[in-house]
């Protein structure tokens, strides 16, 4: 597989790191070798999935990870888990496409340890970047434990996220266990554009907020209300059963 490490040293230190650029070369050389890895991806929601699994199941084979303790309440941590499995099945159906789904347990008492004392950080702030790193961070270890080629996030393709500082924490995950970082700006080439004529297209569900509680609440995002909607939106509906096709197994059992 190929080390980004060894693209970046080639690099000139100085220059801003176009990951866009660096992700296609490598697409290039999958391509040239005929090669088709296996990729975790980290997603934090269906709209972030849309032209992310559109881009990347040209090239490889891609297993949805939805690892995001950080959403509150409850109630929209599973509604954002069921719609993006819908839209998994659904892009599935429609392109041929064998794109599989694993879901991490839901502890969002975890996530609150891990950003305490920064509970008052602007979005994009210090807490983003925690929170960035304790998600990346548990899609390596699966990464690992299930054999994935490399990990990566769907998060560049948020024209709210900085691309930047996701990659480079992913780059300094990689460090820490035995997989390789994917990097991207999935925005980059029209690709939010395209992650918003494909949430029209198949009719999903778009948040108004990232998903924890401190940036709701600074921007005045009713939760009562948001948890009023998820619990209507999830009562007919089966987490477990809904989409079988696209539950990850390995060694014969279902993860």
């Amino acid at each position: 597989m190929i080390d980004l490490q060894e693209i970046l040293a080639r690099m000139n230190p100085n220059q801003k790191i176009n990951y866009d650029r660096v992700m296609q070369q490598m697409t290039k050389v999958w391509a040239r070798e005929s090669i088709r890895p296996r990729i975790l991806m980290h997603v934090c929601c269906a709209p972030c999935s849309t032209y992310t699994l559109e881009y990347l199941t040209q090239y490889a084979d891609i297993t949805v990870y939805f690892a995001n303790s950080n959403i509150h309440p409850k109630d929209e941590y599973h509604r954002r888990a069921y719609v993006t499995q819908k839209f998994v099945a659904e892009f599935n159906d429609k392109t041929g496409n064998s794109v599989q789904f694993i879901e991490a347990d839901y502890v969002p008492n975890e996530f609150v340890k891990t950003v305490r004392g920064l509970e008052k950080e602007s979005e994009g702030g210090d807490r983003c970047r925690v929170c960035f790193d304790y998600r990346l961070d548990k899609t390596a270890q699966k990464a690992v434990e299930l054999g994935f080629d490399y990990f990566a996030s769907a998060l560049t393709i948020s024209p709210h996220k900085n691309s930047q500082t996701i990659n480079d924490v992913g780059i300094d995950v990689q460090k820490v266990y035995t997989t390789k970082y994917l990097p991207s700006d999935f925005k980059k080439n029209n690709g939010y554009r395209r992650s918003v004529e494909m949430c029209e297209e198949y009719d999903i569900y778009r948040q108004c907020y990232c998903g924890c509680v401190y940036a709701a609440n600074i921007q005045g995002i009713d939760l009562v209300q948001v948890k009023k909607d998820a619990k209507a939106f999830m009562a007919d509906k089966d987490l477990e059963a809904d989409f079988p096709r696209i539950r990850f197994s390995y060694a014969g059992k279902e993860i």
